[in-house]
């Protein structure tokens, strides 16, 4: 049977976007976002108070904390939608493993929601405004300056980064043959283009 070939000069049909693209690529957006904040954090609390870039540093840490914070309202709107249509007519079977993944997603989202509100928390207590980088745009401070909540900001910053580090951790390991699966494909790839 003979094909026929497209001419190079046709139009490609566009693929339109499903919600579960869009999903994922938010949740890899996030995923990178978080990343540099682990990283930004990490080095900006080695930095003395004389380094040059310590105050740049510290409100482009900042900028990406709102930017993930509005990221993750937008991400769990748009989940909700989906999972209410999803399972309008009938529940998900209930396993135990979908009840450990539940879990662990709950707790990952009460993380990305908790971590960037203890480093706001800890900013405004700490008498430090949050003003998006490189703009004069200022965020209405959740309380005053208060020694006393600024030290339980910094602790609780401190903590639940490390905590959700750890259960990013947990999450990849429950992700593993996905992720395997997915750096295959990358390599190959990459193997492909540089030969």
């Amino acid at each position: 049977m003979p094909t026929t070939q497209q001419s190079d000069s046709s139009p490609t049909p566009k693929r339109n976007k499903t919600t579960a693209q869009r999903l994922w690529f938010v949740h890899w957006l996030m995923a990178a976002f978080y990343l540099l904040l682990f990283a930004s954090g990490l080095y900006m609390t080695g930095l003395s108070r004389e380094v040059s870039y310590r105050g740049s540093l510290y409100g482009l840490h900042k900028t990406l904390g709102v930017v993930v914070m509005s990221l993750l309202l937008a991400r769990i709107s748009v989940l909700l939608s989906v999972v209410l249509h999803k399972y309008r007519r009938r529940l998900p079977k209930t396993t135990l493993r979908w009840w450990r993944m539940f879990a662990l997603h709950v707790a990952l989202y009460t993380f990305m929601l908790l971590v960037p509100l203890s480093g706001y928390l800890f900013s405004n207590a700490n008498a430090k405004d949050v003003v998006l980088w490189g703009t004069n745009i200022i965020l209405p401070p959740l309380v005053g300056a208060d020694k006393g909540l600024a030290e339980f900001g910094r602790s609780a910053h401190f903590w639940l980064s490390y905590t959700f580090l750890a259960f990013i951790a947990l999450h990849a390991l429950e992700q593993r043959r996905y992720l395997y699966a997915m750096l295959r494909r990358s390599y190959s790839a990459i193997a492909k283009i540089t030969a």
